[in-house]
């Protein structure tokens, strides 16, 4: 075989036996990240219902997670393990101990001397208490994207952030063991350790979490135990409560 029909044929080897192989190489295999997982050490006063509603994580995941024979058994110091969660939380900011039923509400109640403020003019769209198998823990007043949300009176932010569930969250501490929580926001405008005056702008109207439109989630809590909001607002002489557009907290 002429010298140059040989380089030939081998050249063309080349490119076929290249080809086959390139064909042929494995794709390089995707590595998946692994889920964040926190571990909370469990303090006096918290139990697993607590810790699941701040780390928006069900009672039934945590006890799987953390192979509890009995839900009810934990104790303090008790490390738990927390899928999915990126940080340690303050339950006891966070998430109230209880919920006063709504069939025990008392009179009207003042702060101050006088009614709080309305964080927002809106519709009420939620009330407070049963939901379903849950609990509100609040109410909901639907607003339009943006609109700021006044601090119901003076006090001092004690949370900031962002939660699961709740979105952009903030929670403020005023007189007489009152604390009051506003959630799905846009954005936060005030920081942790803050002082705010009653009236004050500390956030806008957001959609932020687990939501289905924009709205502002108020809680209000006394003794760290949720109470009816419409207790402690003014009274609106036109303002009716709907349930047929509820958002899903």
């Amino acid at each position: 075989m002429p010298l140059r029909l040989t380089l030939h044929w081998l050249a063309l080897s080349f490119l076929v036996l290249a080809g086959c192989s390139s064909v042929k190489a494995p794709a390089p295999t995707a590595t998946s990240r692994p889920a964040s997982n926190v571990v909370h050490v469990v303090k006096a006063g918290e139990n697993l219902f607590r810790i699941g509603k701040a780390y928006d994580i069900s009672v039934d995941e945590l006890a799987k997670a953390n192979r509890l024979k009995d839900p009810n058994q934990i104790f303090v110091g008790q490390k738990m393990l927390i899928p999915g969660a990126s940080k340690q939380l303050p339950v006891d900011t966070i998430a109230p101990v209880d919920a006063l039923p709504t069939s025990h509400i008392p009179l009207p109640v003042e702060v101050n001397d006088e009614p709080l403020l309305w964080p927002v003019s809106g519709t009420i769209n939620s009330n407070y208490g049963p939901r379903g198998p849950s609990f509100h823990d609040g109410i909901d007043i639907a607003a339009a994207e943006g609109t700021p949300i006044q601090a119901i009176e003076h006090g001092e932010v004690i949370y900031s952030d962002q939660l699961r569930g709740y979105g952009n969250i903030v929670i403020v501490r005023h007189q007489g063991g009152i604390v009051s929580v506003y959630a799905h926001n846009q954005v936060n405008l005030v920081r942790e350790g803050q002082q705010v005056n009653r009236g004050e702008v500390i956030a806008k109207v957001g959609s932020t979490g687990r939501v289905t439109g924009p709205h502002l989630h108020l809680e209000i809590r006394k003794n760290n135990t949720a109470q009816d909001p419409l207790r402690y607002l003014p009274q609106l002489c036109c303002m009716q409560a709907s349930d047929n557009l509820s958002p899903k907290e």
